[in-house]
């Protein structure tokens, strides 16, 4: 079942993002978070942060899983995922690097979609983090993935890397063009799923989302089929719902 938050703008985004996942953590502290990347989430990142400096609560605990990593950025590289949640988040918590788990796409790919799988059926996920590409994508799960899927390497579409280029000096060709997600059944597991997004160029994909048939050229519409689900958009985002088609 999907239940739409409509806010104004990306802070009050944030601000009912954080009030569902600072209840996690303190119902549950050592819970699993399932985190995602790119812009949508960083405002709740920031007041995380902001609470657990001020207000002392606690990540010591909690164990953690990211969606996803570009296939052939080393770590190191600044807009690797593995730097991107250091940077936005884990250096700014007392979270366990040992309980940070972030897909590797160094050494063996296939061996590391296997280790990752394997790690993934031990921990239940609490509350699954996610965005939302302008094609429907979640995680880097793209438009006619299985539902059925589980960690795997993707090809990237051309919407996704021209939405990532950004990250990338605007420059396409800087762009990676594979990476390392976890699947769409993997992102099903969750016990609760929390999807952020803003902007009029998420609107359509937020319609299909909700009111659009089940359908694997639209992978986030599979989110209509689980339990627990909460989608926070501000009123760009919302603004195809629940209109009649012309």
């Amino acid at each position: 079942m999907i239940r739409v938050i409509r806010v104004k703008n990306k802070q009050e985004i944030a601000e009912k993002a954080f009030e569902i996942m600072h209840q996690i953590v303190t119902n549950k502290p050592d819970c699993t978070l399932g985190l995602a990347t790119g812009s949508s989430p960083i405002g709740l990142y920031e007041l995380m942060i902001k609470d657990h400096k001020e207000n002392g609560t606690s990540y010591k605990d909690v164990t953690t899983f990211n969606l996803d990593e570009y296939v052939g950025l080393p770590k190191s590289h600044p807009e690797s995922y593995f730097s991107f949640m250091h940077r936005n988040l884990f250096s700014g918590l007392d979270v366990r690097e040992e309980n940070i788990h972030i897909p590797s796409s160094e050494g063996d790919l296939e061996d590391r979609c296997r280790e990752y799988n394997e790690a993934l059926a031990e921990n239940v996920i609490d509350l699954q983090v996610l965005g939302i590409g302008s094609n429907g994508h979640i995680g880097f799960n793209e438009p006619d993935t299985p539902f059925d899927s589980v960690t795997h390497i993707v090809d990237l579409k051309e919407s996704t890397i021209k939405d990532n280029a950004r990250f990338f000096d605007n420059d396409i060709s800087k762009v990676p063009t594979q990476a390392i997600t976890m699947g769409i059944s993997n992102v099903m597991a969750a016990r609760k799923i929390m999807l952020l997004a803003n902007g009029e160029n998420k609107a359509n994909a937020i319609r299909a989302t909700v009111m659009g048939v089940v359908d694997e050229k639209v992978p986030a519409s599979i989110l209509q089929e689980h339990p627990d689900v909460v989608i926070i958009i501000d009123e760009e985002a919302a603004s195809s719902l629940y209109k009649e088609k012309r």
